[in-house]
C-alpha cells in the first residue's frame, strides 16, 4: 500500500520505493451497485465493441473527437467471441448523464456497436 494508506492504518512498510519509475502511479478502484450523481468533474468509463473491420476503432473513437470529449485511457482486450475480436476499454471525462456524453453514445449504438457504461464518479482529487 502506499504512504497514504500506511499512514490511515498504522502500517509499517516491509519495503519502500519498489517501483521501477519513481514517477509510477497506481489507480484504484472501488466498486459498488449505486450511481454516482455527477459532480461536475467526473469520468466514466465504458466497454465499448464492435463488427471487426478496418477503421473500427478510428469510427469508435470520432464521435468522442468530434464532440469535443476527452479521451483519458484506452486499451484493447481480445473479445472471446471469435478470433481476431476485440472490445475497448475507454475512460473519458464525463458523467454519463451529461448530455454530450449521452449523443455520443447514442451514434455509437446506431451505427451497430455495443456500448456497456461501467460507471462514472468523480475525478481523483490527488
Amino acid at each position: 500500500a502506499g504512504d497514504m494508506a500506511r499512514e490511515l492504518y498504522n502500517l509499517e512498510p516491509v519495503q519502500r520505493n519498489i517501483e521501477d519509475r519513481p514517477d509510477n502511479t497506481t489507480r484504484f478502484l472501488i466498486i459498488g451497485r449505486q450511481d454516482t450523481p455527477p459532480s461536475g468533474r467526473d469520468k466514466t468509463s465504458l466497454l465499448i465493441s464492435g463488427k471487426n473491420r478496418p477503421g473500427l476503432l478510428s469510427d469508435l473513437l470520432r464521435p468522442f473527437r468530434d464532440k469535443g470529449i476527452n479521451l483519458t485511457r484506452l486499451e484493447s482486450r481480445p473479445s472471446r467471441i471469435a478470433n481476431w475480436s476485440y472490445v475497448f476499454f475507454v475512460d473519458c471525462e464525463g458523467h454519463k448523464a451529461d448530455a454530450t456524453l449521452t449523443e455520443v453514445l447514442e451514434i455509437l449504438e446506431a451505427d451497430g456497436n455495443t456500448i456497456k457504461v461501467l460507471g462514472s464518479y468523480p475525478k481523483a482529487v490527488l
